[in-house]
């Protein structure tokens, strides 16, 4: 088998196996190279991590099919990691782009990625339940005619729009099952209740939940344990680098501190990392 193969099986088989598995969210090839080096099984790519990396904002049409693939690329050369990608919308509202983005994806190397139904729309940010289903049904058929198993994983995002309805979340999550996803995604729970809810609704596909979230102390042990596959973090990683390079910036300009590089990593143990 080729590499791609390779990895898509791996990733595929993760899925498959008993317990829980974390993917952590990677911006670049040199924070993939840093979560490969830890022993993460799989890595996804976080649209709001390279946005910021690119000094844009998230989720509202600021970066392109293109850019985010030319990201994913340098995070799947970087590491022998399978690599899923967060396609947001799948840069389309039709069905028909969702399908290109898969078969893009897959160009790129991955052998995964997500598709959501938040329409980037500030006016209508989600999606019409139908048509959510109808681009979830197109981006399964893309996946499902590549010659290696590609992990299609259905996104439903009421809860990151302050649509905080669980009942219309579950319901649209059980329409994209239906419709062939390999795996099912509702970020925005935060309660062991609410994941559990989903878990159960959705059961035997894996359900992956996002960690990483302010006020939420659930760990991965909790999330395993109620029954979740798969655990990512989105742009927590991210905003917490940016997090600490700005409160460290603050230092310098506000006080003329300098004594954050306590707290940096040493060039010598970055370089060795970065030498594999």
């Amino acid at each position: 088998m080729d590499v791609q193969t390779l990895r898509a099986e791996a990733f595929k088989a993760l899925h498959e196996r008993e317990g829980a598995f974390v993917i952590p969210n990677p911006w670049d090839a040199g924070s993939a190279k840093l979560l490969a080096s830890l022993g993460f099984e799989a890595l996804a790519t976080t649209s709001a991590g390279l946005a910021f990396s690119l000094g844009r904002p998230d989720a509202e049409g600021a970066m392109s099919l293109d850019e985010t693939l030319a990201n994913a690329r340098a995070i799947v050369d970087a590491t022998a990691l399978p690599v899923a990608a967060d396609l947001e919308n799948g840069f389309s509202d039709d069905p028909s782009g969702c399908a290109e983005a898969i078969m893009q994806a897959a160009q790129a190397g991955l052998v995964g990625a997500s598709i959501e139904d938040a329409s980037g729309n500030p006016d209508t940010p989600i999606y019409s339940f139908h048509h959510a289903v109808e681009r979830v049904e197109a981006a399964v058929a893309a996946a499902r005619s590549l010659d290696f198993p590609f992990m299609l994983c259905a996104r439903a995002d009421n809860l990151l729009h302050g649509q905080q309805d669980l009942d219309d979340t579950i319901v649209r999550l059980q329409a994209f099952a239906e419709a062939g996803a390999d795996v099912l995604y509702a970020p925005g729970l935060r309660t062991a209740q609410e994941i559990r809810r989903v878990v159960q609704a959705v059961a035997p596909k894996p359900v992956n939940v996002l960690m990483g979230i302010s006020g939420v102390t659930l760990s991965f042990a909790d999330v395993q344990a109620l029954g979740v596959k798969r655990v990512s973090v989105g742009s927590s990683l991210a905003r917490l680098a940016y997090g600490a390079f700005l409160r460290a910036a603050q230092g310098i300009h506000d006080g003329g501190r300098f004594d954050y590089a306590d707290q940096a990593l040493p060039f010598a143990e970055l370089n060795q990392l970065f030498r594999r």
